[in-house]
């Protein structure tokens, strides 16, 4: 087989995975080689025949590299169509060989300039033109030049190869992964020039005028929230790095839609807690109890009291740990039905004791290893005709931020316990009422259509499995718009109260406060949740 008689695969990657056997059996399904750079050098350093561009072209690169495989006889040996007799006509006029097979990955982006924080002049330099040139000319023309842009698809594309053959269905899969790719790329790109070019207040929002989800599915789940609505799980642009999409799953079934929603609520409860272990028991995306301790302390007693908060609905719950779960907190994990158990990190025998339960899920989730610092996050909700697009609530009850509303301050103790109590708040939905004592929940009324009827069911609560409220402290997600909430917190023995204000009848809320002889501090920010 003389040369110009070889079929033609142009190799030119960032991603070298996998290249060397992929080149090497090319060569011996005789193939010739054309690449450029890096990847002609690393061929050439491994004994792998090729051909550089530049050579091939007679064009030498140019513009400090900016045009390698900008030329004729690349773009129309890619995009020559077998089956147009014009097209033959013309190759064989200008002597163009055709290109029948093109392995190109683009530059990283999102590393060399994006995690790097580059200011766009330098950027701009880490911006692909001819890898995406290439691949989009490919696969216009896929049905003669085939395009791989993904190193995992390279064994099935020897495999067709060995056969002597690349069905059209499997040729059209990898053109549209390639568009794929190249919109996320071009999408990441111009997310990078809005923001670069974003006007001060619109920096300050942190949203950009246009936003490209992108969406990309991560799994296909059983169903959604019922067994006749069809479900997926994706992951986007936005997604924050080490979230549910990163999780290592240990064990279990597989996860459902509402499982997933419970995991994230769960999850984000105790990363609240950087400070402290902290353990989260969720059911219906509400927490049921919640706990911390130092980080010395023991952490099945840290579960245990979270647990005891309200062990009914506890039952099929998610219980999330910030810290490893070790194995005596395993054995006691085991005792009770439960839907999945999060956490950054399992020991290797609460695995083996978990691992009996062979329904149960495990995850084990990067997010959670770290957790000191807030990362920014979005929160993205579809509605009728759109979707809706947020800053995530990162901001943690501190003291600082507080203002003494009643004439009595409070104790350290209870200063602590509101803002282990706040911070829980945060986390349930509105209305949201929370009691707190001494690092953990002793009841939570959630999803209330008002106030007072939040703080009363979560005092029945607390009354159903015995728990005392005399001396715990009272947390609101949202101002009082009247003096019941304060007047009932009273009677049942609440000692101090922790509230955003703000509201037109505060000074209502503040006199009952001061005729109870309670304790009562605007936290001064609101945390609804819907």
């Amino acid at each position: 087989m003389n040369s110009s008689s070889k079929p033609l695969a142009l190799l030119s990657v960032t991603d070298k995975t996998g290249l060397i056997p992929f080149a090497r059996e090319l060569v011996v399904l005789g193939y010739e080689i054309l690449s450029t750079g890096g990847t002609a050098k690393l061929l050439q350093d491994e004994q792998i025949p090729c051909t550089e561009a530049a050579v091939y072209t007679g064009s030498p690169e140019t513009l400090d590299g900016r045009v390698k495989t900008l030329h004729p006889k690349i773009h129309g040996g890619i995009l020559y169509d077998r089956k147009k007799p014009s097209h033959v006509e013309q190759i064989k006029e200008q002597g163009i060989r055709p290109i029948d097979l093109v392995v190109v990955n683009l530059y990283d982006f999102a590393k060399k300039a994006l995690e790097q924080k580059l200011d766009l002049p330098k950027a701009i330099e880490f911006i692909d033109i001819g890898g995406p040139c290439m691949l989009r000319g490919a696969s216009k023309n896929y049905l003669s030049c085939l395009p791989v842009i993904d190193p995992s698809d390279y064994d099935n594309v020897l495999e067709q190869l060995r056969r002597g053959e690349l069905s059209s269905d499997f040729r059209r899969v990898l053109a549209g992964k390639v568009f794929r790719h190249i919109s996320r790329y071009d999408g990441m790109i111009a997310s990078y020039f809005e923001g670069t070019h974003e006007s001060a207040a619109e920096e300050d929002k942190g949203l950009a005028t246009q936003i490209k989800l992108d969406l990309e599915v991560v799994q296909s789940l059983r169903y959604g929230e019922n067994p006749h609505q069809h479900a997926k799980f994706y992951k986007s642009s936005l997604s924050i790095s080490g979230g549910l999409q990163d999780a290592k799953i240990l064990q279990g079934k597989e996860l459902s839609y509402n499982n997933l929603l419970d995991i994230d609520g769960a999850t984000q409860l105790v990363a609240d807690f950087p400070e402290y272990k902290a353990v989260a028991v969720i059911k219906h995306s509400n927490p049921c109890g919640v706990a911390i301790g130092t980080k010395s302390e023991d952490l099945l007693g840290i579960y245990q009291k979270a647990l005891a908060a309200d062990p009914k609905s506890a039952f099929g719950g998610i219980v999330a740990f910030n810290s490893e779960v070790d194995v005596a907190t395993a054995k006691a994990l085991s005792e009770m039905f439960l839907e999945c158990i999060v956490a950054p990190k399992f020991s290797l025998e609460a695995q083996q004791v978990l691992s009996t339960k062979k329904n149960l899920r495990l995850l084990e989730l990067p997010y959670l290893l770290n957790t000191d610092k807030a990362t920014k996050q979005f929160d993205i909700r579809s509605v009728l005709g759109g979707v809706l697009v947020q800053e995530h609530d990162l901001v943690r009850t501190e003291k600082a931020a507080w203002k003494l509303a009643s004439n009595k301050a409070p104790s350290s103790q209870e200063e602590t316990d509101m803002i282990f109590a706040q911070r829980v708040c945060k986390h349930v939905k509105s209305n949201a009422i929370v009691y707190a004592k001494d690092g953990r929940t002793i009841a939570v009324g959630a999803g209330q259509m008002s106030r007072i009827d939040s703080a009363q069911f979560a005092a029945q609560k607390a009354a159903e499995f015995g728990h005392s409220l005399k001396g715990a402290v009272m947390a609101s997600d949202a101002f009082f718009p009247f003096r019941d909430s304060v007047d009932t917190a009273a009677k049942l023995g609440i000692s101090s109260i922790i509230q955003p204000g703000g509201s037109m009848r505060d000074e209502e809320s503040i006199s009952a406060a001061n005729e109870h002889g309670m304790a009562m501090v605007f936290s001064q920010i609101r945390h609804f949740k819907h």
